[in-house]
């Protein structure tokens, strides 16, 4: 494996609901190398949100540490995770949630509008950003006047304008048709293959999880160890 950027160790993440106590994750032991793409699969409920969650910085776990990038994330408070997350972490949806009342070019900028950048900086960022995801001549579109894969395409630029180290991606290609559905996987693919993004993937979709370096399946709260197969094939994707 690649340099290891996030170690898991022995996490586990219980929700509270009054005195009701619920297991979601239990003794998560993980280790992603820096530049490895890594898709999370297993049925509704089994964990996966739940785990790109705490490794965005979203959430934090019940029990174990988190470390990235040499950094234990599980002992940040909240503003510090906030700091941490804009820095680090690239967020995908399923549902892009663009603003709709903004352009795709102020779509964009927004995670810059809390930098230090100036005004020039920010529009060179966002531009590249655009270029990359294939968009330089939709940036004044409004997202209703773009497909469902050109909003998708807006939401990744959005994701990497700040050149995040890692890219979490739940269900990214969840609401779109096959061809758009692919066209977002080739440019996953790009990301990590030319600019060396980590990405971290929850998907339902074995199509969508073949792009991946590594396969990897929760199923109540529990991580599945790798086969020989997926490591084979991890070892013929390098």
């Amino acid at each position: 494996m690649a340099q290891s950027l996030i170690s898991i160790e022995h996490v586990s993440k219980v929700y509270r609901r009054d005195s009701l106590q619920i297991p979601v994750l239990e003794d998560i032991k993980l280790e992603i190398g820096k530049g490895d793409f890594v898709a999370l699969m297993g049925p509704s409920g089994s964990g996966k949100t739940t785990l790109l969650n705490l490794i965005a910085g979203i959430d934090t776990p019940t029990a174990g540490r988190i470390i990235i990038d040499g950094r234990d994330i599980s002992s940040m408070n909240e503003s510090g995770l906030a700091r941490w997350r804009s820095d680090h972490i690239g967020f995908i949806f399923q549902l892009y949630n663009l603003i709709p009342v903004l352009t795709a070019f102020e779509n964009v900028e927004l995670p810059l509008l809390l930098t230090k950048l100036s005004r020039k900086e920010r529009q060179e960022h966002v531009r590249t950003a655009l270029s990359i995801v294939g968009l330089a001549d939709r940036m004044d579109h409004y997202p209703r006047q773009l497909s469902g894969g050109q909003e998708q395409r807006v939401a990744i630029a959005r994701a990497i304008v700040a050149d995040p180290l890692i890219l979490v991606a739940d269900e990214p290609t969840g609401d779109l048709d096959a061809k758009s559905a692919e066209e977002i996987l080739d440019l996953l693919n790009r990301l990590n293959g030319e600019f060396h993004k980590t990405v971290v993937m929850v998907t339902h979709d074995p199509r969508a999880a073949a792009r991946a370096h590594r396969l990897l399946h929760l199923d109540k709260g529990v991580l599945s160890p790798e086969t020989p197969a997926m490591a084979e094939r991890t070892r013929d994707s390098r």
